[in-house]
């Protein structure tokens, strides 16, 4: 069976975000002073074949740990959906 899954991942919460603090600047210079926090991260698409949800889930989750993210920064969550 072939899978999606979404992947986020963010700076963990306890770091400065420089990024979302630039674009929290600029959007109060510009008007948004009801604004009151930005945090950027990334969002990735992956499509994997799997024999069930579960292997998908297992793979999907190694590939976050050794690859996608560097644990000492980031943090990240999925879902998987049958397509």
């Amino acid at each position: 069976m072939k899978y999606l899954a979404q992947i986020n991942i963010m700076p963990l919460k306890a770091l400065l975000d420089p990024q979302g603090k630039a674009v929290l600047n600029s959007a109060k210079k510009t008007g948004f002073d009801n604004i009151t926090n930005i945090r950027i991260g990334k969002h990735i698409d992956v499509e994997i074949d799997a024999d069930s949800k579960e292997l998908a889930v297992e793979k999907i989750d190694q590939l976050c740990q050794k690859i996608l993210i560097n644990p000492i920064i980031e943090s990240y969550e999925f879902t998987i959906h049958q397509l």
